[in-house]
């Protein structure tokens, strides 16, 4: 393994201290930090290129790890209060990008005879995920250099969009979505451990010793629940492994949570967080800048229409169907950006209430995706003249 990628433990560790100590870097957050300086060092070339199948395990090992840990701390008879919004904001979210899919391939078929196929991996691939979109392309018969140019556009744009979630889209959405508000009402105590759950200062319990015997007992049944995840995975085809491997550790960690001493052991989140902290670090170093130079515009017009068009027509829907700005939010990143990428949204937003939402109308995306793209993709072909 090369010697660099000993870093991303320690990157974490070092935008928490800093975040710590400096308020300024405390307003642009531990995630986003963790995510531009990967994307730094990845193209100033700190990793060898043979690194990539090394990152893309890290990162997959990462993400499967930290979701049971994040999840053992769940209140999930708060969240029953919420789950109605989720899956309505969900199926909007839906709705819009199969829209914005079919107005991307009718403005593009001029420049590109198979805009239809390319409309029908965009509608897989932002209502479920990347497994979605490479069964969709085997179903459509998409060729393989189309392809790869939609899903590294899909990378890039997709890293500007999950940038804006957990900046600006709180504060610009909600100009015209209401606020979050916790249907389920905590005593005194419990919104003092939620104030201590998500302040920074929190981190520096996991610098006690005292604290790390509970944790490991954690860790370890986080990691058998992930060996659970991946046997499943292996009972199902390969563009359904990790969908099947996603149901299963979501399921045993939420069924982990009814287990009061699980649910109550201090600093579980934040161990959770360090790992998902990790991944952003992993994630950025992996965004390659200089795909941009050679740009194959209709393709990126396409991605970044269904992308942000999607966007703004799921919020438009959303008015009408009163979902609050951080429900909105969280769902729209399940359908775009799959599950993994919840858990770094829901903690720039400081809303831990949304993450099992996020997980759970993720979840139903990777179920729905392959059929939506698949029958858009049809549509969209008979649609053209």
């Amino acid at each position: 393994m090369p010697w660099q990628l000993i870093i991303y433990p320690l990157l974490p560790a070092i935008a928490v201290a800093a975040c710590h100590q400096v308020a300024a870097l405390r307003k642009i957050g531990i995630v986003l930090i963790c995510y531009f300086v990967g994307i730094f060092l990845g193209n100033a070339g700190f990793f060898p290129e043979s690194a990539q199948a090394r990152q893309e395990t890290i990162a997959n090992a990462a993400v499967a790890f930290a979701l049971p840990l994040l999840l053992f701390t769940m209140d999930v008879r708060r969240w029953f209060a919420i789950a109605g919004k989720a899956v309505v904001s969900m199926a909007a979210a839906c709705v819009a990008t199969v829209v914005m899919a079919t107005l991307a391939t009718l403005l593009t078929r001029a420049m590109m005879a198979n805009s239809w196929q390319v409309g029908g991996m965009a509608a897989g691939v932002y209502t479920g995920g990347t497994p979605n979109v490479a069964a969709i392309r085997s179903a459509l018969d998409v060729d393989m250099e189309t392809f790869v140019i939609f899903h590294t556009y899909d990378t890039v744009v997709s890293v500007a969009y999950i940038i804006f979630c957990m900046t600006a889209a709180r504060r610009f959405f909600g100009m015209w979505l209401p606020p979050f508000t916790d249907i389920a009402p905590m005593d005194i105590a419990e919104e003092q451990q939620e104030s201590e759950t998500e302040s920074i200062n929190a981190f520096s319990g996991l610098l006690l010793l005292r604290s790390w015997p509970g944790l490991l007992l954690l860790s370890l049944l986080s990691g058998a629940i992930v060996a659970a995840g991946v046997l499943a995975s292996g009972l199902f085809s390969e563009n359904a492994a990790s969908a099947a491997a996603i149901v299963t550790i979501t399921t045993l960690g939420i069924a982990a949570s009814f287990i009061t001493p699980v649910r109550n052991t201090r600093y579980a989140f934040q161990w959770g967080m360090y790992v998902i902290y990790m991944f952003c670090c992993v994630v950025g170093s992996m965004v390659d800048v200089r795909i941009l130079t050679h740009i194959h515009y209709p393709i990126l017009f396409f991605v970044a229409l269904t992308i942000f068009g999607g966007m703004g027509l799921h919020a438009l829907l959303c008015r009408f169907l009163r979902i609050d700005a951080d429900t909105f939010i969280i769902t729209s990143v399940s359908a775009i950006c799959s599950p993994p990428f919840v858990p770094p949204v829901a903690a720039a937003l400081h809303n831990k209430h949304i993450l099992l939402s996020g997980i759970t109308t993720g979840i139903i995306g990777y179920a729905v995706g392959n059929y939506l793209g698949i029958s858009a993709a049809y549509l969209m072909r008979t649609l053209m003249p």
